[in-house]
């Protein structure tokens, strides 16, 4: 920013202390300042929407020793008629005492020069947040309200820094040991990365995730709405997308130095369970055998995560449930919609494909008739399981690798899905279907990023890579039930295992179809492959 763009402050006759009782400067606040400041940001979710207006619906006073800090809760309205909340928390800087360059607009506030800033960015207010975390107190007569969590030891402030880049939530690093993740996009409801990391903290006690350490939230008259998530910064060695791409990598440059022959590779049926003493020798030899152990504690980790969601008794929010009818009109409304929506957009694009992405296109129309008619055959009265809170948007990269180990995170659920459907109870299968997916998901992206590395037909490296997922999800099922029946979890017999799972690998190959056509049709290829491998057409 250069001298010019604060050529023009805007002027306000209210002091700061008092801006958001102003109407006045609410009014030019949540217009011409707001406006041209937020489209720009990151964590900005309406790119795609025209703003229509933004209207301040609530704010809290929180002040340091030195200075008054405002969190404002915006409503953002599109003229599509829809709308997101949003939290800010904002400074004024006078001139002399401007510390950042996050700065919103130029202000003259009662006859003094400064600035409206985004307090994130300024020491002062990070050390504030983590100071009122710490010495959280039960009671307090604020609508905001700090928690601290059981396990928080750290009493003293010593640092803070951003942790990578700022994307729809801002996540700041304390003392190398704590990371604050603050929700700019916010819902009025409790977020459910806050509510199930704390369950799983401190009613469960378990160890695979990062430990629940505090929170910020603000209580209104239409519910509890969270701002800030304390966890535990958990050491790794980066996410498992990362690995597991280098892990698949490792496996096709083996076909060419093992000198191994693709035609002859062992086949298998998708869902067969295997104990890796089961997988033939052919495969050991080609892939290896620790990415087969990593993927058995990968799925011993996913199975103890179900096991902690779905063991409670006593909070209603986590008690397990059987499925009804209600849940099953909620299903089959919200996954006929998404179909729809997928069809649309896969016509739409179809111009856009060719090869065996077109060729798989056109089958998928040919056959939209028998897909729809397996999402609406699901007949809740023969299910037995029971479902239970899930993850709700499981894969690769919402898992760090903690040495041999891994740890999950980010509970918040899928991003297109409201607050309400993320807190729908649902069968756990559907994260397993999840990480499957994010398994051949690596295989295809291994192959499309290497074209020119493996000395292969692209149809011969799409082959194996099938041949592999099968392998990958035989060993991940086999580990996964025994462990989940081992501690009671109900999640079915055999044939209601292999249902769930095709139901949810389909839906979330469909899910994954509009993302591809919209931002790279090339690689609509791989949810295409999956919902082919799994509809099973022609066989």
């Amino acid at each position: 920013m250069n001298d010019d763009d604060f050529q023009n402050p805007f002027v306000f006759k209210t002091d700061w202390e008092n801006a958001f009782e102003d109407k006045e400067f609410v009014k030019v606040f949540s217009s011409d300042i707001l406006e041209n400041y937020i489209i720009n940001k990151r964590w900005y979710g309406g790119k795609a929407s025209t703003l229509k207006y933004i209207e301040v619906v609530d704010f809290f006073k929180i002040s340091s020793k030195t200075i008054t800090y405002f969190g404002v809760l915006l409503e953002v309205n599109f003229k599509e008629a829809f709308y997101q909340h949003y939290f800010m928390p904002i400074a004024f800087m006078p001139e002399d005492k401007l510390d950042t360059n996050t700065i919103i607009a130029p202000v003259n506030m009662n006859g003094q020069a400064g600035f409206l800033v985004d307090a994130l960015h300024q020491e002062d207010f990070k050390k504030l947040l983590f100071d009122k975390i710490v010495n959280a107190k039960e009671k307090s007569d604020s609508i905001v309200k700090f928690h601290k969590g059981q396990k928080l030891e750290e009493k003293e402030y010593k640092s803070s820094k951003f942790m990578g880049v700022e994307q729809s939530n801002t996540s700041i690093i304390y003392n190398n040991t704590l990371v604050l993740k603050i929700f700019r996009r916010i819902y009025i409801s409790m977020n459910p990365d806050y509510e199930i990391s704390r369950f799983l903290t401190e009613r469960m006690d378990f160890k695979n995730s990062p430990a629940y350490m505090g929170s910020i939230s603000v209580v209104l008259t239409d519910g509890n709405i969270t701002l800030g998530l304390m966890q535990e910064l958990v050491p790794n060695q980066g996410d498992a997308w990362q690995f597991m791409l280098g892990e698949v990598d490792h496996i096709f440059d083996n076909l060419k130095h093992k000198k191994i022959n693709i035609n002859k590779l062992p086949d298998i049926e998708l869902f067969k369970r295997l104990k890796i003493n089961q997988v033939p020798h052919e495969i050991i030899d080609w892939a290896g055998l620790s990415i087969f152990m990593r993927i058995q504690k990968l799925a011993t980790r996913t199975a103890e995560m179900h096991i902690a969601l779905g063991s409670d008794v006593h909070e209603t929010a986590f008690t397990p449930t059987t499925y009804n009818g209600d849940y099953s009109v909620w299903l089959k409304n919200r996954l006929t919609y998404q179909f729809q929506n997928r069809l649309n957009i896969l016509e739409n694009n179809l111009h856009k494909l060719d090869g065996l992405a077109l060729e798989l296109a056109n089958q998928f129309l040919d056959h939209k008739k028998e897909i729809r008619k397996l999402f609406l055959d699901f007949d809740w009265t023969k299910m037995k399981s029971e479902r239970i809170r899930i993850h709700g948007d499981y894969h690769l990269g919402q898992v760090l690798v903690n040495g041999d180990d891994f740890c999950i995170l980010d509970f918040e659920g899928e991003p297109e899905s409201t607050i309400r459907d993320r807190k729908v109870k649902q069968p756990p299968l559907k994260d397993v279907a999840g990480m499957f997916r994010s398994f051949h998901y690596a295989i295809y992206a291994t192959i499309f990023n290497n074209k020119e590395k493996y000395p292969y037909e692209q149809e011969e490296l799409f082959n194996a890579g099938e041949i592999m997922f099968k392998y990958f999800v035989g060993v991940f099922l086999q580990t996964y039930t025994d462990v989940a029946q081992g501690e009671n979890l109900n999640i079915g017999y055999r044939k209601e295992i292999d249902f769930l799972l095709k139901y949810c690998l389909l839906e979330k190959a469909i899910y994954e179809l509009g993302y591809e056509l919209n931002s790279r049709p090339r690689w609509a290829v791989i949810p295409l492959t999956g919902i082919f491998s799994i509809m099973e057409f022609g066989k």
